[in-house]
């Protein structure tokens, strides 16, 4: 069967503008109808309420049981009963009511989760910190007051908050690093990005591997040497005070625009499957993750991230497993994308205007995950958390495998939901309300009716959400503590005064994100929108530290240039692309859907409208680029104006750079004129 219906054949489709229905069931047979369908499938709702139908059901392609109707009953929306009245399908407000049936079970499973949360944050909190103020007690009476200092300085407020005590595990703090990483936007957005625009976009994991070799060889060897807390003190030994406060500042405008992005896919996620609104539970969920970031620290955060990182890995394999043997095997999944063209590849072409082309994925891509991975100032605030380099690279083999394996997951569902609505688009029909309820809706039609597999879900994408959140709070934290607060405040800075900073800085940014989420949910597609603003912020970020540390010949007036450039014009680029696509002035081609097979009833000239996206608005506007070109362009143009720029203030002699602030392999390059010591890694210091 043809994965499309064209609008010539629209007419004759269920649900059309010019059908009609006369319904005979009485009010009360509507009413019971209606209640049975809340605690039942669909499919027991119309059994039920034909008991002695003369023709038996027949199984419809848009996986819901209907009776079989007679062949001039197709452009109708009624179906034959026994009594040979015709029955009302299901409108969409009601099989939309049908499948949020969130029970007992399921809420007991998201609460549970949400304890777990909790619970770790008051450990960490709270029963550690006075186990180790009961240690400290004992090494002072043991040993002195030198044991004891020493412990001291090693559990000062700071570094135990924001760092860990340096002393972090491997697999906890790779598992972490998978949970943020991959936030509620990934869970969702990516499988959506499969849905709507096929397997391009599944490529970019090749990118990881690449990525992740650059950050080991360049980037990771320098920051582990200097023992940073905030990456953007990097700014000030290697250029100035200046750019330091311009990279803290980008960071926490970022930080301001992205926390509500988080949240608001958990909150689309609960709204699918329960029907509570997306502005009620937006608050519970942001309370909850700041209460536990702010008493736990860093720890509280890696800790709750391991508990989150496993329960999304178990909900995507049930989900996979169950959501597969439904369509009848994988054989199904595969030809019905394949059929639908969502088995598709990056085109072969140059053209930056392409949304997932071989350049725009396999080199835009390798930047977008570089500034991801390597001067993000969460990644490389648990990198830090890590003793020694050693442990620094076991966590990122460990990151990498553990990335690609949940990207890989979502790839499949991305497969498993087409496959399921490849003839009955819910999005064309408007049981889907946005692009991003996807997802949710196939779990409750797969997983609703065994109880507590729906709570397991919506804890999945809430652990996504959280864990993203958590580790968003607790770097801004950090970065707010020493780029602003402690340069400013000096020696005098008590530890009462740190730990008393870090918490109002998490109260303070977690509670605000909760009156963002107005504006993030009228922007459009959220795994896009989320590309574009880390990419316009992030991309000058990467190359300012690219120049850092591959260009010791740039100075500071240079960089400052270019990086002050780069940033307004990718922040251009990025607010004309939301308006185009907004506006509609600008739009990449969607794949083909149908809707020739739906047995409820919708509105047909919701779907006509949504062919529309199916044609290419095409454009020759710099705006129009790929959104994974963004981190690229940013980086380019901070690169190259920052040494365009030498021409004007000069070149900066190689002899005035610490040597401690370039790449390794730069560093045995520069041996062969002047000495530089080995490139090692530095002992561990007490201090921040």
């Amino acid at each position: 069967m043809s994965a499309t219906t064209s609008p010539a054949d629209s007419s004759t489709a269920t649900g059309g503008p010019t059908t009609t229905t006369t319904p005979t069931t009485s009010t009360s047979t509507a009413a019971a109808t209606v209640t049975n369908a809340i605690v039942k499938t669909v499919e027991a709702i119309i059994s039920s309420t034909a008991p002695a139908a003369s023709q038996s059901p027949s199984p419809s392609p848009s996986g819901f049981s209907t009776p079989t109707q007679s062949p001039t009953s197709s452009s109708t929306p009624t179906t034959t009963a026994s009594m040979g009245g015709p029955e009302e399908k299901l409108s969409v407000q009601d099989l939309s009511q049908t499948l949020q049936h969130f029970g007992v079970v399921d809420y007991l499973v998201f609460i549970a989760m949400l304890a777990v949360c909790a619970v770790i944050g008051v450990y960490f909190g709270f029963i550690e910190k006075k186990q180790k103020a009961k240690k400290k007690g004992q090494l002072a009476g043991k040993d002195g007051a030198g044991a004891a200092g020493v412990e001291e300085r090693r559990g000062s407020e700071a570094l135990d908050y924001l760092v860990g005590g340096r002393q972090m595990k491997v697999f906890p703090v790779a598992l972490s690093l998978v949970a943020s990483f991959v936030s509620g936007i990934s869970l969702l957005g990516t499988s959506t990005e499969i849905y709507v625009y096929g397997t391009q976009y599944a490529f970019i994991l090749v990118t990881l591997a690449i990525s992740g070799a650059i950050s080991w060889y360049i980037f990771l060897p320098v920051f582990c040497n200097l023992q940073l807390t905030s990456t953007y003190e990097y700014f000030e030994r290697r250029f100035s005070r200046r750019m330091r406060l311009f990279g803290a500042a980008l960071f926490v405008l970022k930080a301001i625009v992205w926390l509500p992005i988080a949240v608001y896919v958990p909150a689309l996620t609960f709204n699918q499957v329960t029907g509570i609104g997306i502005h009620t539970i937006t608050p519970i969920v942001i309370v909850i993750c700041t209460f536990y970031t702010c008493v736990g620290g860093l720890k509280g955060v890696v800790y709750t991230d391991v508990v989150q990182s496993v329960i999304m890995y178990g909900s995507l394999i049930v989900i996979m497993i169950k959501g597969t043997l439904d369509l009848g095997g994988f054989g199904v999944v595969w030809r019905r994308n394949r059929e639908g063209g969502r088995l598709n590849t990056p085109d072969w072409t140059m053209d930056p205007t392409v949304r997932l082309s071989v350049f725009s994925v396999f080199v835009g891509g390798v930047i977008f995950k570089l500034q991801s991975t390597s001067i993000n100032q969460a990644t490389v605030q648990r990198f830090m958390s890590l003793p020694s380099l050693k442990h620094i690279k076991q966590t990122l083999y460990t990151f990498s495998i553990g990335l690609i394996l949940l990207y890989c997951g979502c790839i499949y569902i991305g497969l498993v939901c087409y496959a399921t609505y490849y003839d009955c688009d819910p999005m064309s029909t408007g049981l889907a309300g946005r692009r991003d309820q996807l997802v949710p809706l196939l779990v409750m039609r797969v997983l609703g009716v065994v109880p507590g597999l729906p709570g397991l879900f919506v804890s999945a994408v809430f652990s996504a959400a959280l864990s993203s959140l958590s580790t968003l709070l607790n770097s801004l934290s950090a970065v707010i503590l020493e780029d602003f607060v402690r340069p400013k405040m000096g020696k005098s800075m008590k530890e009462s005064h740190v730990a008393l900073t870090m918490r109002l800085v998490v109260i303070i940014f977690g509670i605000s994100s909760i009156f963002m989420v107005y504006v993030v949910e009228k922007l459009g597609m959220v795994l896009q929108l989320s590309a574009t603003l880390q990419s316009s912020l992030y991309g000058p970020m990467l190359g300012v530290f690219t120049v850092g540390m591959l260009m010791p010949w740039v100075g500071e007036k240079s960089t400052f240039v270019g990086s002050i450039c780069a940033f307004l014009t990718m922040a251009w680029i990025a607010v004309n692309a939301q308006i185009a696509n907004v506006t509609g002035s600008f739009r990449h081609k969607k794949l083909p859907v149908s809707v020739g097979n739906c047995d409820y009833e919708f509105d047909m000239n919701r779907y006509l409208n949504s062919t529309s996206e199916q044609e290419h608005h095409s454009g020759s506007s710099v705006y129009h680029v790929s959104f994974l070109l963004y981190a690229m362009l940013g980086a380019s143009l901070t690169i190259i104006i920052a040494n365009l720029a030498t021409f004007v203030f000069g070149r900066q002699d190689v002899k005035d750079v610490d040597e401690e602030l370039l790449a390794p392999f730069v560093q045995r390059y520069l041996r062969k004129n002047k000495y530089y010591e080995g490139v090692e890694l530095k002992k561990r210091t007490n201090n921040l």
